[in-house]
């Protein structure tokens, strides 16, 4: 039997076949060709259809990759600019707090304050994380205001 009147018997079957999609449809109804001659109107319409899916695909795995480098470049900005800020915000003329009070921690809290040491009268202690923007507190920086809130704080002195 030819490749030809293969297809020919397929199109006037009863048959019905499985798409990978998991739908049926009968053999009868699809566009069924060797792919050695001329391509249907309808295959060349799909492959058409299909290739501009893939292109559209494509562009917008594209379009994701450069909002990520864009939005990592930002955000890599941000955290430089914050973490300049933080070691020169206490020389800033609107800091309304004593200098000489203040001790530069970095992480997991920016500045510890205590209030009045200039004058050996420690009347207070202050935490002060320094925030830009849209930044957030991170798990840490939660927790130690968290400890700080339900006065969760003590002193120790070690041998």
């Amino acid at each position: 039997m030819s490749l030809k009147n293969f297809i020919t018997d397929l199109k006037n079957s009863n048959l019905i076949a499985e798409c990978e999609c998991g739908g049926e449809f009968k053999l009868s109804e699809a566009t069924l060709f060797d792919g050695i001659g001329k391509f249907p109107v309808e295959a060349l319409e799909k492959r058409t259809e299909m290739e501009q899916s893939l292109k559209d695909w494509a562009d917008t795995i594209k379009l994701k990759r450069k909002r990520a480098t864009v939005g990592a470049e930002k955000s890599a900005t941000a955290i430089g600019v914050g973490k300049n800020l933080e070691k020169v915000l206490p020389t800033m003329k609107n800091f309304h707090l004593q200098l000489a009070d203040c001790r530069f921690l970095a992480d997991p809290i920016d500045l510890m304050v205590f209030n009045g040491i200039t004058t050996n009268k420690v009347h207070s202690l202050s935490f002060i994380e320094v925030k830009s923007g849209q930044a957030k507190l991170n798990a840490n920086q939660k927790a130690v205001k968290a400890a700080v809130e339900d006065k969760n704080v003590s002193y120790k002195e070690m041998p």
